[in-house]
């Protein structure tokens, strides 16, 4: 397993594994999960998801909150999953607060896939050969890609008919289809295939 590299946290996870003091050890279990290393491998997302957890649970120790089993994942679940009515979000929400829990706070440390994927590679160095992910993203992009090159087909096809028919006048043309992707948290553009390329965005919201 390689060592954490000696500059500091100098990534939002290094930061917070700091801030909410749950020392090198979780970094340790990160990376062995990451990799399959003696356990079940798990993807960056559910990595994500248990980091968050950890910081829940941290939260509600330091505020004296005795959480019962179970009780962290659902409250977690409750703050975050898009399916829980904005209600019943409210209710853990104040519930955190009622008990001393700054949950704005904490809601803003939350970490993205993105960011476990920074701290594994850039501070721990760690590395992960997945070719198999990376024929699934090539496929990914060959079905856009013959998906733009249809679209383009039948709407030329349209165009001409129109055309010899009297019905559209223009001139010698080409259509151009380009398929581009927002990232709605960090505000970031890509075309689709940039951003397969480049594995993603860079935002850690």
């Amino acid at each position: 397993m390689a060592e954490p590299a000696d500059d500091g946290p100098t990534t939002k996870v290094g930061r917070l594994l700091e801030r909410y003091d749950l020392g090198a050890e979780f970094g340790e279990r990160l990376e062995a999960a990451w990799l399959g290393e003696g356990v079940e491998r798990r993807s960056l997302r559910d990595l994500a998801d248990l980091f968050n957890r950890e910081l829940l649970a941290a939260a509600m120790e330091e505020a004296g909150m005795a959480a019962l089993d179970g009780e962290v994942e659902n409250i977690y679940r409750l703050l975050t999953d898009d399916e829980v009515s904005s209600g019943m979000r409210t209710d853990a929400r104040r519930r955190l607060d009622r008990n001393g829990v700054d949950v704005e706070s904490l809601e803003r440390d939350f970490v993205s896939y993105q960011a476990i994927r920074t701290y594994l590679k850039d501070v721990r160095e760690a590395e992960y050969d997945d070719s198999a992910g990376d024929d699934r993203v090539e496929k990914v992009a060959e079905s856009v890609r013959r998906l733009r090159a249809r679209t383009v087909s039948v709407a030329e096809g349209n165009l001409d008919q129109l055309r010899n028919a009297d019905e559209l006048a223009l001139g010698e043309s080409r259509v151009l289809v380009d398929v581009t992707v927002l990232c709605e948290d960090c505000g970031a553009q890509y075309s689709y295939d940039e951003l397969l390329q480049r594995g993603g965005c860079d935002c850690e919201a």
